[in-house]
């Protein structure tokens, strides 16, 4: 593939909903540009950009894929981003080195809320926008039906180019609103027509759309429309192209990626009205080490900015570093500076990549993605740049792990398997975060959502051998006691030589802080001041375990009154065996309580979801703090729930919302479980001690 210039390259970010057809869209587009001999197809799992096994085995896209191509003298960058909501990451990993975005929606099922959050996406990244209403060929899709559901979703900025024709149920073509042309499939060719009698009736709103959209983008426009005069085709197509640059119009077009029709429509569309990269604004950073903000024009002569969005983990071929570079130029057998890390890296051979496929080239220039193996201590979102001009660019936003699972290999023995697994993983992945909890001696995995995580567990049999089981975390939870009781430890034995004599009496009652407080009140030397120090720490080392459910006891004070000691055979040891015989007695009379960890929570849902998502919480034995409005229609609901009744709310939430809700979480306290939980957890934990 020869090399572009940055006027002649599109960055192009394919989203939306799952299932509405983006990776046969890419299919089709590489087809069309010859880059293919063959169209692939998910069904069979053969096309270019779902090439992973978990792909091809579900149907589905999991990771996101670039796909070059070149089309009439311009060179298109398509990234196939995955639709479900639990790769999200990917997504974003996307639209960060995209420069503009085609959302395509299913002429079938229409606008759903992977549609919404597609839009967001490109609206937050100010990124020009194309919609594309795929299935055209299905008899049930219904384009006037979608275009209806967009206008009220996005409003008026939706300005349809095409209106189908239709023979029958088929679909056989399209009128071209904006130049009142017809065109009708011929095989893979589309010829123009004379427009189909008596379709003028549809035609005429959607042009009267179209012409509303030119009149909004300048005054004069507006003042011709309200005259009454015609626009001319040219004033039309750079009204509209200026309209699309700025976000302010928004394109629908029509076709099938899997019958092929319309696509080459599309690609001439993107050529058309989608920015090149150095029309984007210039290149945005910051100095290493401060908040100096740096801007560099995006082009071949500056110097290198370049930012890794995504890594790919191969057990045998190793680390793969994609990137885009903003600015300047990256030549294979070089030396970069990481910014981020403060490190030199040697980069040997570059790639393009298309899915898989791998095309070396000697240089990747301003504008353009590529990729480049075994990079040691560079990681997603690093910026790789010059070292006498150093820049860090502003890296992928990756959405918070909204769900913790417990791992445990099947196998005994696999503990370090699983450690070098996940640890590649998580450099493929930042939604994924790993951690031993040194409480529960477990490892957590966490992730945006189950299918998320069952993903992780299919790549670590597949990839590296090795076969888990997900379980839910367990909850650290704590003991404390209510009353305040005034106990004995006495410890006393005899045999030949030294014995061992160790008495105390001490008081417990609840404290004040989480860790212990120790006093002591000894009058008269009954216990020497040498071995206080043992009487506290048998105190500490007994706190670990609780005498309800062996959970560590927290909020306690005790205060060393009395006691007795032998000239001879007290020791420090000795002490510390009759703090911890006084603990165990004390604990026992105090009335020991358990505690559970309670979690703030705030959700983020649309007004329509508020009474479900209360309703759920306080089934949750959660308290609603409050409700606060958000931006949007959304509603903000601030609550304090048990730690233990959320290790699946990710799962339960979207499914309540649709997918539309969110929701963040962090530890705010221990509080006293109630009695019918409390007995739960006892009877639950001597079970298990039992097996």
């Amino acid at each position: 593939m020869k090399q572009y210039p940055i006027s002649k390259i599109r960055n192009v970010c394919l989203m939306s909903h799952g299932g509405a057809g983006k990776t046969s869209l890419a299919e089709a587009i590489l087809y069309n540009t010859g880059a293919l001999d063959r169209f692939g197809k998910v069904a069979d799992g053969t096309t270019t950009t779902d090439y992973d096994p978990e792909e091809i085995k579900r149907k589905i896209s999991i990771s996101t894929a670039i796909a070059p191509c070149e089309w009439k003298g311009d060179k298109l960058n398509i990234i196939d981003t995955p639709g479900y909501f639990d790769f999200v990451g990917e997504v974003m990993e996307g639209v960060r080195v995209a420069d503009a975005a085609v959302i395509v929606v299913s002429g079938k099922s229409g606008v759903a809320v992977g549609t919404e959050k597609a839009w967001k996406y490109a609206v937050d990244r100010k990124l020009p926008r194309i919609v594309f209403v795929n299935k055209m060929d299905e008899d049930n899709s219904n384009f006037y039906a979608v275009l209806d559901q967009l206008r009220e979703k996005f409003g008026k900025m939706i300005a349809p180019f095409q209106v189908p024709i239709r023979e029958g149920e088929h679909f056989t073509g399209f009128v071209n609103v904006v130049d009142m042309q017809a065109r009708k499939f011929d095989g893979q060719k589309v010829i123009d027509v004379a427009i189909p009698d008596g379709m003028e009736e549809k035609i005429m709103p959607v042009r009267e759309m179209i012409m509303e959209s030119v009149a909004e983008s300048s005054e004069e426009l507006m003042e011709k429309y309200f005259a009454g005069e015609e626009f001319t085709i040219e004033e039309i197509h750079h009204a509209l192209r200026v309209g699309v640059e700025e976000g302010s119009i928004v394109p629908v077009l029509c076709g099938s990626a899997l019958t092929n029709t319309g696509v080459q429509v599309l690609m001439d569309a993107i050529v058309e009205y989608f920015p090149s990269p150095d029309e984007m604004g210039k290149v945005v950073g910051t100095r290493p080490e401060s908040d100096d903000v740096i801007e560099r024009n995006p082009a071949e002569n500056e110097p290198l900015a370049a930012l890794v969005f995504k890594t790919v983990a191969d057990p045998y071929v190793g680390k793969l570093s994609i990137f885009k570079v903003f600015c300047g130029t990256l030549n294979a057998d070089s030396t970069v500076y990481n910014a981020k890390t403060d490190t030199n890296e040697r980069i040997g051979r570059l790639y393009l990549l298309r899915g898989k496929k791998q095309i070396e080239v000697d240089k990747i220039t301003a504008g353009d993605i590529g990729a480049v193996t075994k990079l040691a201590n560079t990681n997603t979102g690093d910026t790789l740049c010059d070292s006498a001009d150093p820049i860090i660019l502003e890296s992928v936003d990756f959405p918070e792990p909204a769900i913790s699972l417990a791992i445990t290999p099947k196998a005994k023995g696999d503990e370090e398997k699983i450690g070098v697994g996940l640890h590649r993983l998580v450099e493929e992945d930042p939604t994924l975060k790993v951690e031993l909890n040194t409480e529960t001696h477990q490892m957590l995995i966490s992730g945006i959502g189950e299918q998320h995580l069952d993903i992780v567990v299919s790549k670590l049999k597949a990839k590296f051998g090795v076969a888990v089981d997900l379980s839910d975390p367990k909850v650290p939870y704590r003991e404390t006691i209510k009353k305040r009781v005034k106990v004995e430890g006495k410890h006393k034995k005899q045999s030949g030589g030294h014995g061992q004599y160790g008495h105390v009496w001490i008081e417990f009652e609840a404290g004040e802080t989480e860790d212990l407080i120790f006093e002591e009140k000894i009058f008269g030397g009954a216990v020497p001041r040498n071995f206080f120090p043992a009487v506290e720490k048998g105190l500490r080392e007994s706190m670990v375990h609780g005498v309800l459910a062996g959970y560590p006891v927290v909020n306690l004070k005790a205060t060393l009154v009395d006691g007795s000691y032998h000239p001879v055979d007290s020791s420090e040891m000795a002490f510390k065996v009759a703090a911890s015989l006084a603990y165990k007695k004390g604990l026992e009379q105090a009335g020991s309580v358990l505690l559970e960890p309670i979690a703030h929570v705030e959700v983020v849902v649309p007004d329509d979801y508020m009474g479900d998502v209360i309703g759920d919480l306080n089934k949750r034995r959660g308290r609603i703090l409050g409700m606060n409005p958000q931006i949007g229609g959304q509603q903000q609901v601030v609550a304090e729930v048990p730690m233990a009744e959320m290790f699946k709310y990710a799962t339960d939430l979207r499914s309540m919302t649709q997918g539309r809700g969110s929701f963040s979480l962090k530890f705010e306290r221990y509080e006293e479980a109630p009695a019918n939980v409390a007995q739960k957890v006892i009877e639950q934990v001597k079970s298990e001690s039992a097996e």
